[in-house]
């Protein structure tokens, strides 16, 4: 039985005048989940951590869990100093969390058997389940075959976010069966979720939330012609909403339905005016 299935969104961090809107955060996250999200994954890429501060990133936490349950929110753990890494990890495991989404430290390029003794440092202090975060085009090194099936021998590394592009990696963890594997590719979730995989970490799916869920609902009855409809009305959404850097897009759109402001913290611009026209005309 999986430990993560479903459509997982990938949560934005909403702004105003450069502060976290936490209204707004609360407000989007039950609206998400009341369209059918199986959780939430916060403090991730798409939540623009990375801009802010470690205490920003657990109030982000706390606001969510005066309103939601823990076993639906995943926080997201990224760093590249491994004692910081680790004392803000028993800061989050403080709250009750259903997982840390974990990616490769960034910028270092370490070997397979430093990412390996990484991985397993994070998982021995653990006391909810690891979500490997497998992204190399953003920590520029990537998880291989051997190690990840190394990995998925600990007890609390239970999932991967794969988004290693490398299909025969995705085959075979799925084949193994070891990891519940979740495409973090959203143009990818309909062939991963086909080829035995249980879900998705979805950005483009905080728009029309419903379809994605059903989506994988057709794919678990066997309905496949339903889910390749599915996904085909899904196509200009999933084209748009990654046209420029993530998450510039989607907050544009969730700005469109009064849902947040289109507001982003630097180095992140706002959608160009543009791609904004064609959100507006495309997706309207």
């Amino acid at each position: 039985m999986p430990v993560f299935s479903g459509i997982w969104v990938a949560l934005v961090t909403p702004f105003n005048d450069g502060a976290v809107d936490f209204p707004a955060l609360r407000h989007l996250a039950r609206h998400l989940l009341d369209e059918g999200a199986a959780g939430l994954v916060v403090c991730g890429t798409t939540g623009e951590a990375a801009a802010l501060s470690k205490a920003e990133q657990l109030a982000v936490l706390d606001a969510l869990l005066e309103d939601i349950p823990g076993e639906r929110l995943v926080m997201g753990l990224a760093g590249n100093n491994l004692a910081e890494l680790l004392a803000f990890q028993a800061e989050v495991q403080r709250r009750p969390v259903a997982g840390l989404l974990v990616p490769a430290p960034y910028y270092i390029r370490p070997s397979q058997a430093g990412l390996l003794a990484w991985f397993e440092t994070i998982a021995d202090a653990a006391s909810v389940p690891v979500i490997l975060y497998d992204i190399p085009y953003r920590t520029g090194v990537r998880l291989e075959l051997e190690t990840l099936r190394r990995l998925a021998r600990h007890p609390r590394i239970r999932a991967i976010k794969d988004c290693g592009g490398n299909a025969e990696v995705t085959q075979a963890l799925i084949a193994d069966g070891q990891l519940d594997v979740l495409t973090g590719e959203d143009n990818q979730i309909l062939s991963t979720l086909c080829l035995g995989g249980s879900g998705a970490i979805s950005a483009a799916s905080h728009i029309r939330t419903r379809d994605f869920a059903a989506l994988v609902e057709r794919v678990t009855a066997g309905d496949l012609e339903a889910a390749r409809a599915i996904f085909r009305s899904l196509q200009p959404l999933l084209r748009l909403a990654f046209a420029e850097p993530n998450p510039a897009p989607v907050k544009t759109l969730l700005a469109m339905r009064g849902l947040i402001r289109d507001e982003l913290r630097a180095p992140m611009l706002p959608s160009s005016e543009a791609l904004r026209e064609r959100l507006r005309t495309e997706l309207a």
